[in-house]
């Protein structure tokens, strides 16, 4: 079965190429192309081909952050004046290093961010000193992740 979106079409060895690196981005070419059962040079095509297309945006070391001493994760619901500009808004939460994800909503939130914290009381401050002192903030809900349970990324 060939899975097709609008820039291109993946058949099943690339289906095997792509599984096989997302379980282990670092698995070298030649050990890709083994399991595979078709060239090296074959696969580095394969592989060009699907970053052009976008499919695969690069690969990426994951920073277990808990291993830092972040061991506080939570979802703030930010609620924006209707006067501040929402990309405004999201260039100021970048220089908050806390800050890992922003999200455009819809529903009662402007933007839905995501924070890692070292504790309650980082968060606390992060939240207090950080987040409500830009101007056009009103407020936040934020939802403290107790554990996560699945994470993943898209089948292949």
């Amino acid at each position: 079965m060939k899975a097709k979106n609008l820039n291109i079409t993946i058949d099943g060895i690339d289906k095997k190429i792509l599984r096989k690196l997302m379980e282990d981005a670092r698995t070298p070419i030649l050990e890709i192309a083994r399991l595979v059962g078709i060239s090296g040079a074959a696969i580095h095509q394969r592989l060009k081909k699907l970053e052009k297309s976008g499919l695969i945006s690069g690969s990426q070391c994951i920073i277990n952050h808990r291993v830092l001493g972040y061991n506080t994760l939570a979802f703030v619901g930010v609620y924006l004046d209707k006067t501040m500009s929402h990309l405004d808004a999201v260039k100021l939460l970048k220089r908050i290093p806390e800050v890992l994800e922003c999200h455009f909503t819809s529903g009662q939130w402007s933007l839905f961010i995501k924070v890692t914290s070292k504790n309650n009381a980082h968060l606390m401050h992060i939240l207090n000193e950080n987040i409500l002192t830009i101007s056009g903030v009103l407020r936040t809900e934020t939802f403290v992740s107790l554990d996560q349970q699945i994470d993943r990324q898209i089948q292949i």
